[in-house]
């Protein structure tokens, strides 16, 4: 790998930590993560997956003004058979309520290690993302290589709604790379 732009600082996803609660205004921001963990979470995503998937668009990036035509372009992809069962299962997995494919054990077990991130990095964060309360910056030291973390004006859906900034940190990794 010749580097990396993550528009979520280090984001290897720690379950040991989701076990645990954060503050009250996050865990608020993060109410669809809970719904997930019910059935009650897969009827509603099943029976509602774009009204819900709009919703979570719209709150994660309060600035963004996107169109229909916008959404529908994401959206049709919720119209795969495995889309409900794939992002319950993530949440679930990600609140250690459901196993992991026991073919990639070996893969988690690195992961919860928390392997430091060793190629040339930009981490980006969405200034508005509600998501990220405070940004990442905090996860500098988990890059060893060459870092550079920007912020963004913009919420979670940085690609889309800062499309610019993001292809420059993608441009300025390769320049990094020679």
């Amino acid at each position: 790998m010749t580097g990396l732009v993550s528009y979520a600082g280090y984001d290897v996803v720690d379950v040991e930590l989701l076990r645990h609660t954060f503050a009250p205004a996050l865990e608020q921001v993060q109410w669809y993560q809970h719904l997930f963990q019910l059935e009650r979470g897969r009827e509603c995503l099943t029976q509602h997956r774009r009204e819900l998937c709009r919703i979570l668009w719209e709150q994660w990036s309060p600035g963004w003004k996107f169109d229909n035509a916008t959404f529908e372009r994401t959206a049709s992809s919720f119209d795969n058979p495995d889309f409900v069962d794939v992002v319950i299962h993530c949440y679930r997995f990600c609140f250690g309520a459901a196993a992991g494919d026991r073919a990639l054990a070996s893969f988690e077990e690195r992961l919860a290690k928390k392997p430091k991130i060793s190629v040339p990095s930009i981490t980006l964060d969405g200034m508005w993302d509600p998501l990220k309360p405070g940004g990442t910056a905090n996860h500098a030291t988990m890059f060893t290589a060459r870092h550079e973390h920007r912020v963004v004006d913009c919420g979670h859906n940085l690609p889309w709604e800062a499309p610019q900034d993001f292809a420059n940190a993608v441009l300025t990794i390769r320049g990094w790379a020679g």
